[in-house]
């Protein structure tokens, strides 16, 4: 009796273990990962514009690496509009040599893309050089 309470015991706090670790994941660091996709604003929004379903199968929640040149900075924001096409959400600050027009890579994670306002939507960006 005493060996089944035991294995219970044990078996229960193998498995209150494995949830916690399975629950208190260690989040994603985009800027080490390697990345899935490389391409243009204009090629992915193409993407999506074409059939929404595989462009989401094939960039969403990946990390991509996209280039085009930037058309709005809102430094305040951490938020850089490339193409007019792609809204690109930065984690840390946006460096203040930046200028209109010029060309930019980035590297981040598709989070989607808005069909009202047709754009595409990434986050955790950061400039590739």
């Amino acid at each position: 009796m005493r060996k089944k309470i035991i294995i219970a015991v044990t078996v229960l706090l193998i498995l209150a273990f494995a949830a916690y670790k399975y629950m208190y994941k260690s989040h994603r660091d985009i800027s080490t990962e390697t990345v899935s996709y490389s391409a243009s604003v204009n090629e992915v929004y193409n993407a999506f514009q074409q059939n929404d379903s595989l462009a989401n199968a094939k960039y969403l929640d990946k990390t991509i690496e996209i280039y085009g040149k930037i058309t709005n900075i809102d430094l305040s924001n951490k938020i850089i509009t490339v193409d007019k096409k792609l809204l690109a959400r930065f984690t840390n600050s946006i460096p203040n040599t930046l200028q209109l027009q010029n060309a930019i890579a980035l590297k981040g994670r598709v989070v989607g893309f808005d069909d009202l306002l047709e754009e595409i939507q990434m986050d955790q960006c950061t400039i590739k050089q």
